[in-house]
């Protein structure tokens, strides 16, 4: 009795060991399944500070008449919409597969990074559409109260840039938040430039000409966004996969005489599945293919490989071409 107690609790402490490495690689290594675990205060500090700027920056920019300010609390109100998805998606990411969902929701982190991007270019058309309209006939602006506010935004957006600096490396999830929470900062100086050289020189068309330029600024950060999660949709394989690396190792595995049906492609924003056949005449063991996956994590990130091999080289399967999905 005495010795099982004592092999339960050695298993658990070896767990409890092996969670704390996958969280602590995760700051400098490739991205693990728990990646997005230690980003949980992360999301939470940054959607309560960006919620109450939100509020802050709608009451005064209506009440200084600034579309520049206005056009902040768009922004940042499609943020937190942002960091709420991106966070919930992380989450759910995390949910055992089960039923038809065979991957779990893995790739629910993939159709969070498009959301935003398409929440982010509604509110360029709203608040473009609105400075265009103020261009005409310019209205004047509380300045003090609008550099106060914006001064108060810089803070908030840098801060919570910092928290999510460290993965975005791995995740294109929390690397739209980044870059949010980033290009949020520079927008919010933008505004307090712009409203100390209204209250010094009295041009009031700087207003909203600065939410023009914070839409584009938005444009350009989101279309990066957008384009890559719509690669991910269409489950290209994921930047920085060296597809003709990845066919030169496989063939220069011993006993492979050809490849065929060779695809990779994400099942969320951090993890990469493989499958492919293989024409090995000789057969192969549980070794050969164990080590093949573990050298395929090992150098091109791939945590999921399925391979198939064929010992017939005339199987008809590998007569089939290469453009035969």
């Amino acid at each position: 009795m005495g010795s099982h107690d004592h092999h339960g609790h050695h298993h658990h402490h070896d767990h409890a060991g092996h969670d704390h490495d996958h969280g602590h690689d995760h700051s400098h290594g490739p991205g693990h399944v728990h990646a997005p675990a230690n980003f949980g205060k992360a999301f939470a500090i940054g959607i309560t500070l960006n919620t109450a700027l939100v509020i802050a920056q709608a009451i005064y920019g209506y009440l200084s008449n600034s579309t520049a300010l206005l056009a902040d609390a768009g922004h940042n109100l499609s943020d937190v919409l942002g960091l709420v998805l991106a966070w919930g998606a992380s989450v759910a990411s995390k949910r055992a597969p089960s039923g038809r969902f065979t991957y779990g929701f893995r790739a629910s982190t993939i159709l969070a990074a498009l959301a935003n991007a398409v929440f982010l270019l509604v509110a360029i058309g709203a608040i473009g559409w609105e400075a265009i309209l103020r261009l005409r006939e310019p209205e004047p602006v509380a300045g003090v109260t609008v550099m106060v506010v914006a001064g108060v935004g810089i803070l908030i957006n840098g801060f919570t840039a910092l928290l999510f600096a460290r993965g975005r490396k791995d995740d294109i999830n929390i690397e739209g938040a980044y870059l949010h929470m980033a290009a949020d900062a520079v927008v919010s100086l933008g505004v307090v430039v712009s409203a100390a050289l209204i209250i010094w020189t009295g041009w009031l068309w700087l207003d909203p000409v600065t939410s023009l330029v914070i839409c584009a600024t938005i444009l350009w950060s989101t279309t990066r966004l957008l384009r890559s999660s719509v690669d991910m949709s269409m489950a290209a394989a994921p930047k920085g996969t060296d597809l003709a690396a990845i066919k030169n190792f496989l063939m220069e595995r011993p006993g492979v005489s050809a490849i065929h049906d060779l695809h990779v492609w994400p099942i969320s924003t951090t993890e990469t599945a493989l499958t492919c056949h293989l024409v090995m005449p000789a057969g192969a063991g549980d070794d050969f293919l164990m080590e093949t996956a573990d050298r395929l994590k090992a150098s091109f990130r791939i945590g999921h490989t399925t391979l198939q091999v064929e010992t017939h080289p005339d199987n008809g399967c590998a007569l089939a071409p290469d453009d035969v999905v």
